[in-house]
Formats: C-alpha cells, sequence, structure tokens
C-alpha cells in the first residue's frame, strides 16, 4: 500500500495508521516511541496488524475525517449496500485504547476482521487466551485485551471473524494496551468515547484564530500537529513512523519519533500563530526540563519525556517497507553538531513572549547560558539542517541562525528589559553578518552558497528573508531566490540541494525525493519578492499533493508520483501553515 493511502488517529501519546483498506499496520505503545505491535507497514500482515473490512479487502469507496477532528469514517459500498468504519483513539485518561465502531448505513454488508498481535515491532508472538469473553495477549512487558461484540476464531497464529451489519446496527471493537503485570483495565464505552473524543477536538479547534484563506487545509495541518504532541510532557514528535524510505529500496530510512528542537520549534511557532498558547507554554516547560544543565550538552534532539541516550539500532527481522533496508529505531544524528538549532530555540522562545507568554526567569538564564557557548562555538563547522553524515562544513544556513540566535536574544533584553552584555552581543551579531555576506555569498554566481567556500545551492538559505538576516528586496535575496528555483526545481518542486550520484552531500547512497518544506519556503520566499501570483499558484499545488484526508509526507518523488519519507511529518505541515498566513 503506498504511502498515502494511510491515515492517521491519536490519542496525543501515540498513534496508528490506518490503511484504505481498513488495516492498522502501524501503532506503537504506549508511547510514539515504544515498540511496535502492529508493525506490518515495516513488513507484512504477519509483523502484526488489524484488519476489518467488507469480506474482499476492497479499498473504501471514500473516507474522511469528521470535521475539526482525529477521527476517521471510512465507507465501502459492496453489492449489499453501504458501511461505515468509524476509526480513533480516545485522549487518553488510563489506558490507550483504539475504538472501531462498524456502522450499517444501507443494506446488508459481509464484514470480515483479522488480528495479530506482534509485540516488539513483530519479533515476539505473545501467548493469547481467552478470558471473561475477550481475547488477552501477552509477552514480555506488553499486554493488550481485544474487545469484539463478535466471536473470534483461532489460526494461523492470529483471530479472525466473519458477520454481517445491516443498515441502523453498530458494533463497537476495542484494542486496549496495558503492562503486563497490571490487572486487566476497565472496558470503556465506545459510544460514550466517540462523543467525547469529537467534543474534545472540536473544542480545540474552535480556538484557532486563522480566518484568512485555505482555512480547511491550515486546521487539518494544526489537528495533525496537535495529535504529534505527546501530552504528558509537552514534547512533539517529527513524525510518528520510522524507517519509511526517502529512496524506495533504498537505505536512507530513519527513526523520526523524537522531539527534533527544530521541529519543535517551528511547530510552536506555527501552533501560537494560530493562537494556541498553552501549547506554547507545555513546550517551554518541555524544554527547560530537557536541555537543563549545561549548554555545551545540548542535544539537537530528545525523546518525547526528555530522554537524552537515543542509540540508533537496525532490526534486522522486518524486511523493510518496500524492502527498504535497513529498519532503524533510535537516531545516530543525537550526537552532531548543528548549530542552527540554537537560533531556533532563541528565535521561539523571543517569539513565545511577543504572543503573550508569562515570562519566565529559567528561560532566559539559560538562553544566556546558550548565547555564552555559541560566542565560542558559531565559527566552527558543522553538520547542518540536512544532518549530513559526512564531514562537517561551514553551512551558510547554520550561521545565519547563529546571527538569529544573537538578534533575538537582542530584541528580547531590549523589548522586555532583560540583563545581558549586549554591547558585546551587538558588535558579535554583526561580525557574524559580515562574515556570512562574504564567505557564503559568491559573486561570480551572484548566490547565497550551501556553505563556505562552495558553488552548489541549498533550499535552506529561501529562510534568509523570512527570518529577517536580509529583507526580501535586497538583489542578493533576489538572484537566490531565482537561482534555487532554475536549479533545484525538479518538475515543479524544490530539492533540499543537488543530488549527484558520486559523493552526495549527504554522503548516503541512493536518491530522495522533492522535501516539501523546501517548496512551501520557495513559495514564501516568492510573495515575499513580490510574484504573488506564482506563489500561490505553487502553494495550491502543494496542497494538491496531499492525500485524501489532507495528510502530507516528508516528501515526494516526482518520479514515481508517490510521497516518500516519514507519514505524516510536522516538517511539511507546518510551512504549509506559515504559508497560508502569509499569503492570507
Amino acid at each position: 500500500m503506498r504511502i498515502e493511502d494511510y491515515a492517521l488517529i491519536g490519542d496525543m501519546q501515540s498513534a496508528a495508521l490506518v490503511g484504505r483498506d481498513g488495516s492498522i499496520d502501524w501503532l506503537c505503545l504506549p508511547r510514539f516511541d515504544s515498540p511496535a505491535c502492529f508493525a506490518g507497514l515495516l513488513g507484512s500482515d504477519r509483523n502484526g496488524h488489524w484488519w476489518l473490512g467488507p469480506t474482499g479487502r476492497p479499498m473504501a469507496t471514500r473516507r474522511r475525517y469528521r470535521e475539526d477532528t482525529l477521527i476517521l469514517e471510512s465507507e465501502w459500498d459492496t453489492p449489499g449496500g453501504t458501511v461505515r468504519v468509524i476509526d480513533f483513539m480516545p485522549p487518553r485518561q488510563a489506558n490507550p485504547d483504539v475504538v472501531r465502531i462498524v456502522e450499517g448505513v444501507a443494506g446488508t454488508v459481509e464484514m470480515s476482521t483479522r488480528i495479530r498481535i506482534r509485540f516488539d515491532y513483530g519479533r515476539i508472538v505473545p501467548w493469547v487466551r481467552r478470558a471473561d469473553g475477550h481475547l488477552h495477549a501477552i509477552g514480555g512487558p506488553d499486554s493488550a485485551w481485544l474487545h469484539s461484540p463478535v466471536p473470534l476464531a483461532g489460526g494461523d497464529y492470529a483471530h479472525h471473524a466473519t458477520f454481517r451489519v445491516s443498515a441502523g446496527e453498530r458494533l463497537g471493537f476495542i484494542f486496549t494496551w496495558h503492562p503486563s503485570h497490571e490487572p486487566r483495565p476497565e472496558l470503556i464505552d465506545t459510544e460514550e468515547q466517540l462523543e467525547e473524543t469529537e467534543s474534545y477536538w472540536t473544542d480545540w479547534v474552535s480556538a484557532c484564530s486563522h480566518k484568512g484563506r485555505w482555512r480547511e487545509a491550515v486546521v487539518r495541518s494544526l489537528i495533525t500537529l496537535k495529535g504529534l504532541t505527546y501530552s504528558p510532557t509537552g514534547g512533539i514528535v517529527a513524525a510518528p513512523t520510522t524507517s519509511l524510505p526517502e529512496d524506495f529500496g533504498g537505505v536512507r530510512n530513519w527513526d523520526y519519533r523524537f522531539c527534533w528542537l527544530r521541529d519543535a520549534t517551528m511547530t510552536l511557532d506555527a501552533l501560537i500563530g494560530a493562537g494556541y498558547l498553552d501549547e506554547a507554554r507545555a513546550w517551554r516547560e518541555w524544554l527547560l526540563r530537557a536541555i537543563a544543565g549545561r549548554a555545551q550538552d545540548l542535544q539537537i534532539m530528545y525523546g518525547v519525556a526528555g530522554e537524552r541516550r537515543l542509540p540508533e539500532l537496525e532490526l534486522d527481522w522486518l524486511p523493510g517497507y518496500e524492502n527498504s533496508r535497513p529498519v532503524r529505531i533510535g537516531n545516530g544524528a543525537v550526537n552532531q553538531l548543528q548549530l542552527d538549532v540554537y537560533g531556533e530555540v532563541v528565535n521561539c522562545l523571543y517569539s513565545s513572549r511577543t504572543s503573550g507568554l508569562p515570562p519566565d526567569k529559567r528561560a532566559w538564564s539559560i538562553q544566556r547560558e546558550m548565547l555564552d557557548y555559541l560566542e565560542s562555538r558559531w565559527h566552527e563547522p558543522d553538520e547542518g539542517l540536512w544532518e549530513v553524515r559526512g564531514p562537517r562544513r561551514h553551512f551558510t544556513h547554520s550561521k545565519v541562525m547563529c546571527w538569529v540566535a544573537l538578534d533575538r536574544a537582542i530584541r528580547q533584553a531590549e523589548v522586555f528589559d532583560k540583563g545581558g552584555p549586549l554591547k558585546r552581543w551587538r558588535a558579535l551579531r554583526d561580525q557574524i553578518h559580515a562574515e556570512i555576506c562574504a564567505k557564503g555569498y559568491d559573486t561570480d554566481t551572484g548566490t547565497f552558497t550551501q556553505s563556505y567556500g562552495s558553488r552548489e545551492l541549498d533550499a535552506a538559505l529561501l529562510l534568509i528573508p523570512v527570518v529577517g538576516f536580509l529583507p526580501a528586496s535586497d538583489p542578493r535575496v533576489i538572484s537566490t531566490i531565482e537561482s534555487i528555483e532554475n536549479e533545484l526545481m525538479v518538475d515543479g518542486f524544490v530539492l533540499r540541494y543537488p543530488v549527484a550520484a558520486e559523493n552526495p552531500v549527504d554522503g548516503l547512497p541512493g536518491r530522495e525525493g522533492a522535501f516539501l518544506a523546501c517548496s512551501f519556503w520557495l513559495a514564501e520566499a516568492k510573495a515575499m519578492i513580490g510574484r504573488r501570483d506564482e506563489a500561490v499558484e505553487l502553494f495550491e499545488r502543494l496542497l494538491d499533493l496531499r492525500n485524501d484526508v489532507g495528510l502530507l509526507a516528508e516528501e515526494y518523488d516526482p518520479v514515481t508520483r508517490r510521497m516518500a519519507g516519514n507519514f505524516p511529518q510536522a516538517f511539511s505541515h507546518v510551512p504549509l501553515i506559515h504559508t497560508a498566513r502569509s499569503l492570507s
């Protein structure tokens, strides 16, 4: 099944991917980064899945989210009638639940279901028994209960049933996870939880302040970002999946179920701009806990509760999505030096304050310590925004974001009367600015370059006017935007950087598709230099790439015309919101 054939449901602690055929092929419990109990997405049905649909497994005729919610409704038209399956995860109170309600819409439809529970990413076949009319699966630390309103038969290490549903009938299935050493959790009421879940989401969306054009796309993206928030701590994951490939059949497969400071700060900017300050407050608290300690120990990413050790491992028993190996958990990029992160963090904290978030003495203290550290490190090479796994370089974008860190700290000190060595900060800000203009700009090509001394372009340079490093009217900015458009666009979408078969920029073999965030950046940049009609045309072309329920992956492959990379991807939905707001 294609990546875009999936939809997301979640409870703001974990999430599941539901296929257009009615199969849940990915679910990690109890957290986003926990081992999967349904891992068919990265292998086959035998690695764990839960299918529910009309007998014969046809694709759903249509599907949609209930308006302003994360409740998925899939409908099948069959010769015998029409049936609807309602999938959702109630906001968690105790244990995580997945609810699937089968509703007869017209006529009578024969339905089937099959469930294979496989703990530890498809590796552990649990011991399954019947207890009090329910199925109970247990394996190591994991335990799951399945409440089914129809009898389930066992066979081939799975449980299955065939049943009929007629117009007006509703049957509720419940899958509940809990630690294996704890007693059986209390059974929830599916109809009551459906009503409460719908109320939760509609109430949350009602606070959205975006009233401009493209509101539907913005709201769906905001709901998706909220769904990627880990509510107990305020952390925000980049995506709920691991190892969905950037290059089908290749090795560009990464685990995104963690909280990148860069992605999270951009997400918070989008939420703040839509009026959601509670999320900003929760994220600031998460940040202060996560980075507490020495500034030199700051990491680019953390676990959803602030964990620092995220070792990268390969799961050799999983064949990978469309044989894209290896399947990885953890992420080795956690140990990289990415200087742009300091700018992202300070900018987000400044934006939070100017948007009305109350002051926090710890936040300013930590920012001052971060700037002290940056003063001694900004001139060093790093791995940069794109997390290259090759030699470090003096990436121009990284230097620009070092400038942003100083600029936003100076603004905070000036606007909110904060103490700090402003004279020294201003001098360093000017020094960094001058160096970037001298070493990051190529006078022969008339463009800013990916790194000092190179002539390569980089889509991240589109952010130069967005962050205020130079005005959009500056000829150097205009020529850089136009060069990126001319040289990095493939079939109308923007690549991160030039793709070379030999000696690729990121040190990895294989190709990748167009990075969707970069195309949104180009649309916003075009608007800033006065090419609004072109910006709107590109933006709406990007909106057309969303799947039928409004979701985007990390990349789009113009060759195969498919989504690629982890899904859904916060780093794609965030610039969608920013660009819509800018164009509105």
